[in-house]
This record gives structure tokens, C-alpha cells and sequence, in this order.
């Protein structure tokens, strides 16, 4: 039993998703203070073991069906390179390596990250099969990541984080499926895979996508005019960050519509397009955060 199949079994290629976890330091404008960023990393650790934990039992559950998919016929346990012991060994482990360094930031932090293992384990054990609550539990598990991010560094959780990260999460969720979809082709595989993808028609993917990237764009913009936004960072400049915003939506739409990536992670960690719009984008928001309201004033000082 070679490490490398145990490092390959908790999948830390996507721990790039925890990445949510961070995002309440840009918000929160915690950007330079040194002791923000230190608790917000240890939780980014705490979230990547638990989600390593949910991983490995999410493999352990579906094994046989992983079979009939082209690349995941290839993880440990579906290859038989592991034994569902081994795996229930290695996951015990990442939960409690998970727990103890959420416990070293708080017992709020903790009580997140239970939160989100219970929500993964009745997503393997229930919400997987049904259709749109899969999609549902994906994106609350992102919305938590994201809460416990400010949880971790104190700051205030505006409802705002909630309406943004669980439609832009939604959008994401329904291009995995469309995704899946695309990479198994035939109907019937495709189901014996994953129940919920006979009912995952594309049709009706394409209109979940459509509609899901259109709440979530509305909803960056609302958030970006809205007046609680306009005087925590005193300015409205987050709006002119929207073409941004729309490209990085359309893009990873299309990319995976096309089926040219295997899996959503692959766009964010090989798609050079979409990795600069994510870097621009927040070059633009920290500048704004950090120089926003200079930038205004002095932009309105030539049509005094």
C-alpha cells in the first residue's frame, strides 16, 4: 500500500476549493493584520482535512460505481489499490487531525467544521441521490466554508456572503453535473455512475446553469450598490469589477458545457484564462478595498 495512494485517496489537488475560507479576510478588510491571516490559514487546514475526511468516505460509498467512470475507476479504492479499512483508517484520522486544529482557533471554528462533516456524510448517505438538494448541499458546504472563515477571524457575517457564495456555488454544482454528464456520454452508464444524472437531462442542465449564473451575476451586483457595501468600504467601485466577474462565470460555463476539462477543479488549476480573470479580479478588489475611496475622491476632483 504505497503513501502516494493515500495521499491520492484524500485528494489535496482539491483543497484549491477551501480557498473560501479566505475570502472573509479580503471582506472583512483584514488584509494587514498578521493575526487575521494566521487563524484564517489554520482554519483553511482545519477545512481541507475535514474535506479530505468527506472525500475518502465519499470513495468508500461509492466504490462500484466509481468503476464505471472513465477517471475515477482510477482512485485507490475503486482500483483496489486500498481497502475500505485502510480508508476508514486514513478518514478517522483526517477527522480528528481536522477537529484539533479547528479547536486551536475556537470552539466556533470547531462547531463549523462539525457542522459541514455532518453535512457531507448525509450528502453521501442521502443528498447525492436526490436531485437539485446534491447541487443544494454543495453549495451550502461552500457558504460554510466561507462563514467559517469569518468565524475564525471575527468579523461580521453579512448576509450578502450568503446570498453571493451559495448562487455562485449553485452555478458551479450545475456545471459539475453538466460536466459529468458530458464526460460519461452514454445515458444509461451515466446513471448506473450517478442516479440523479438520468434525471440530469442536458436540457435541463442548460437551464439551471443559465439561470444560476444569472442570480448569481444580480446578486454580485446588488451586493456591489448596496448601501451597507458603498460605507463599509467607502466607495461603489466594486460594481465597474463586474465585466470581470461575468467573464470568469461565462468561461467556466463554456469550458465546461464542452466537456474540455474532466472535472471542475481541473478549469481552476489548468485554465490560464480563467486562473488570470481570478487573479485580476482580486487585484482589482484589494485595490479597491485598500484605495477605493482615494481612488473616488480623486477621480471626482476633475469634475469639480
Amino acid at each position: 500500500m504505497p503513501i502516494r495512494d493515500m495521499i491520492k485517496l484524500a485528494r489535496p489537488a482539491h483543497w484549491i476549493k477551501n480557498v473560501f475560507v479566505l475570502m472573509p479576510l479580503v471582506f472583512g478588510m483584514q488584509l494587514a493584520k498578521p493575526d487575521a491571516w494566521i487563524k484564517a490559514i489554520i482554519a483553511t487546514v482545519a477545512f481541507c482535512f475535514a474535506s479530505s475526511f468527506a472525500y475518502v468516505i465519499n470513495d468508500i460509498k461509492d466504490a462500484e460505481s466509481d468503476k464505471l467512470h472513465p477517471r475515477k475507476k482510477d482512485r485507490p479504492i475503486a482500483a483496489g489499490r486500498i481497502s475500505v479499512k485502510t480508508g476508514l483508517i486514513e478518514a478517522f484520522a483526517l477527522l480528528v487531525l481536522s477537529a484539533g486544529i479547528a479547536y486551536s482557533v475556537s470552539v466556533p471554528l470547531l462547531v463549523m467544521v462539525g457542522t459541514y462533516i455532518l453535512l457531507q456524510v448525509c450528502y453521501s448517505e442521502l443528498f447525492k441521490r436526490k436531485v437539485l438538494l446534491d447541487v443544494i448541499c454543495i453549495a451550502i458546504g461552500f457558504v460554510l466554508r466561507a462563514v467559517a472563515g469569518a468565524v475564525a477571524i471575527k468579523v461580521e457575517i453579512s448576509p450578502w456572503l450568503f446570498v453571493c457564495m451559495f448562487t455562485l456555488c449553485m452555478f458551479l454544482g450545475f456545471c459539475k453535473r453538466y460536466n459529468e454528464v458530458v464526460t460519461l456520454g452514454d445515458v444509461t452508464t451515466a446513471a448506473n455512475h450517478r442516479a440523479t444524472l438520468l434525471e440530469y437531462t442536458p436540457d435541463l442542465l442548460t437551464h439551471l446553469i443559465t439561470i444560476s449564473a444569472g442570480v448569481a451575476i444580480i446578486g454580485f451586483l446588488l451586493y456591489s450598490l448596496n448601501i451597507r457595501t458603498v460605507e463599509h468600504f467607502g466607495t461603489d467601485y466594486f460594481v465597474y469589477t463586474l465585466p470581470v466577474v461575468v467573464y470568469a462565470i461565462f468561461r467556466f460555463a463554456m469550458l465546461s458545457m464542452k466537456g474540455i476539462y474532466s472535472d471542475p477543479t481541473d478549469i481552476i488549476l489548468h485554465d490560464r484564462a480563467f486562473q488570470a480573470t481570478v487573479v485580476l479580479w482580486l487585484a482589482m478588489a484589494m485595490t479597491i478595498i485598500s484605495y477605493g475611496p482615494k481612488i473616488q475622491t480623486w477621480v471626482e476632483s476633475f469634475s469639480a
